[in-house]
């Protein structure tokens, strides 16, 4: 069988993020208006997508990440999403482009996702697909409830598993063993009531905790946990469908769902169990990463090889960085206080110690992101009345995006400027294509993308270097990480004998001129720095770099304070600007 390879180093792209149903569709309009928080199918399609392969790969993007393209609860219309799977072994017809010909015919639908992720192939372009472990969609009605009941620890609901018609069937207390391939749950390997938790909504559980044993809302969970005859019937089952993912369709990576709700033990089985099957059918460098949507202290258990964890099980190799989310889009808003991230990534470091990789590598371990499909709110803000004023806050926050450790996510809609923001995840799931400014490269956001791509692809630093923030100062005497809100952040990315700095200035307003500490081996005192990116048009450059004496100055790093000698640049930055700059040569 012949497969596409993986990358050598995930780290050497970027990820681009997209809501199969909410991103194309050539053939029609979205079913309601593009930007309206609709809940139900817009009508996206994987034609849709292979339709803008080329525009995604001439944006710079690496690799894209599908939402769940398994099949749905067909009677339901409110999971366009794709995250209420009823069906482990069919792709999901409603994103095909022959919906009734799909239910009819596996093959047909098999064949339209392998097209999109062949045609992604041939454009040099991987494809991640999301999946789920923790739960099904709402394949059974709670006798007297329906879809969600309140949490209960035990006993278990009796409950009635629906038909194809998406109603629940009086007499199937039970599933029966051969059911329509709508109706009821599948494979057979998790058609039975001893597989789901059948406890009701955790988000009713005490404290509102939806790690406890429960539904995600009307998702069912499942239980991954039962053994039965030294087995475990369900993670088998799942383990079993997903390793026939990667050889149907030759896929390069999956994202995980809702994985802190699953156990830790079998989280590290599972991305054990697809790294082996994906080294088996030749994908070498298969990439899984988790939703743990948690703080550092949590997160810190998913990531990377843990020397105190026994066994001898490698899980999944990466996470979506929460932590970083819950400070990055704030702080580059001028809303938090720059020294915020710098205690976040200090907090990263200390509890690494246990992980097996350099301090470069650990950026190997995070999936970094500012915004998302469930948020109510894009990163982008644009003011009703002066649309444009905020624009340079978008590219400061993806050039931060792109020079900060981890692998960047981008969020579809990101390049056409989409600024949705509501009460509910709807008002951020637009339908792309329905906006005047999709699929454009010329719009800013676009330009701004393609010209961090190319920054990020040309500077190996900011792929795999060191990472160091640096103390700033106005007066060039004293010396310290910012500690309010529209405050000033530097970063160093260090690989060899590179260094590339990143000063980003988040005051909406008021412009800064001011002093960054840089390495005094590595920036060159002979010669001015060269600027690699500003997200203004005319920035001012930044200066030859200064050594400072052992008492001249004052040095607060967040550890301890020291008096020099340093070396420093001078820039200049204009309100919610960021420059790149290094003294390496050319090339």
């Amino acid at each position: 069988m012949s497969v596409y390879p993986s990358p050598a180093d995930w780290r050497d792209l970027w990820i681009y993020f997209l809501l199969v149903d909410r991103f194309n569709n050539p053939s029609r309009p979205p079913a309601s208006r593009w930007d309206d928080p609709y809940g139900e199918f817009q009508g996206g399609s994987f034609d849709g997508v292979t339709a803008q392969l080329d525009f995604l790969r001439d944006l710079g993007v690496g690799a894209i990440w599908l939402s769940p393209v398994l099949q749905n609860v067909q009677a339901l219309p409110g999971t366009y999403h794709g995250y209420g799977i009823q069906n482990f072994t069919r792709v999901e017809p409603r994103f095909c482009a022959d919906p009734d010909r799909a239910r009819l015919d596996a093959g047909y639908g098999d064949a339209q996702l392998r097209t999109l992720i062949d045609a992604a192939h041939a454009r040099g372009l991987y494809v991640i697909l999301d999946i789920i472990l923790n739960h099904t969609g709402d394949v059974f009605d709670y006798d007297g409830f329906g879809g969600e009941a309140p949490w209960r620890d035990d006993p278990p609901y009796p409950v009635h598993w629906r038909g194809a018609d998406g109603q629940p069937n009086p007499n199937w207390s039970s599933p029966p063993v051969e059911v329509d391939p709508a109706a009821a749950v599948h494979p057979v390997g998790l058609r039975g009531n001893e597989a789901f938790r059948r406890r009701g909504n955790a988000f009713g559980a005490p404290g509102h905790d939806p790690a406890a044993a429960g539904d995600f809302f009307t998702l069912k969970e499942l239980v991954t946990d039962r053994q039965e005859n030294g087995r475990y019937p369900v993670r088998d089952t799942l383990i079993a469908c997903y390793a026939d993912i990667i050889r149907r369709f030759d896929v390069d990576g999956f994202r995980i769902d809702t994985l802190m709700y699953v156990e830790a033990d079998f989280a590290r089985t599972f991305g054990n169990a697809m790294r082996e099957h994906a080294a088996a059918y030749g994908k070498k460098n298969f990439f899984t990463f988790g939703e743990v949507y948690a703080d550092e202290q949590r997160i810190s258990g998913y990531v990377g090889r843990h020397t105190n964890t026994g066994g001898d099980l490698v899980g999944v190799d990466a996470a979506l960085d929460f932590p970083v989310f819950y400070v990055l889009p704030r702080m580059a808003k001028g809303q938090a206080a720059p020294s915020a991230l710098v205690e976040t990534f200090r907090l990263r470091r200390q509890l690494e110690e246990n992980v097996i990789s350099s301090h470069g590598d650990a950026s190997r371990y995070f999936v970094t992101f500012l915004d998302n499909h469930d948020q109510p709110s894009r990163y982008h803000y644009r003011d009703p009345a002066d649309p444009d004023l905020y624009d340079p806050q978008l590219s400061l926050g993806l050039a931060s995006l792109m020079a900060l450790q981890g692998i960047p996510c981008v969020y579809y809609g990101t390049e056409a400027g989409l600024h949705g923001t509501g009460n509910s995840p709807e008002a951020v799931r637009e339908a792309l294509w329905g906006s005047s400014k999709a699929f454009d490269l010329a719009q800013p956001a676009a330009v701004t993308l393609r010209q961090l791509s190319e920054l990020r692809m040309e500077n190996a630093a900011l792929r795999y270097g060191r990472q160091y923030f640096r103390p700033v100062s106005g007066d060039g005497i004293h010396f310290g990480l910012s500690p309010y809100p529209g405050g000033w952040l530097a970063w160093s990315r260090i690989l060899a004998d590179t260094e590339i700095v990143v000063a980003a200035n988040t005051h909406t307003t008021e412009p800064w001129t001011g002093h960054v500490l840089v390495d005094s081996t590595l920036i060159s005192t002979e010669a001015p720095p060269r600027l690699l990116y500003s997200n203004q048009p005319t920035p001012t450059f930044p200066q030859q770099s200064t050594n400072r004496p052992a008492g001249t100055v004052t040095v607060d790093d967040g550890t301890g304070i020291s008096g020099g000698p340093i070396r420093t640049v001078a820039v200049t930055l204009a309100p919610m600007e960021v420059q790149v700059f290094t003294t390496a040569p050319p090339g």
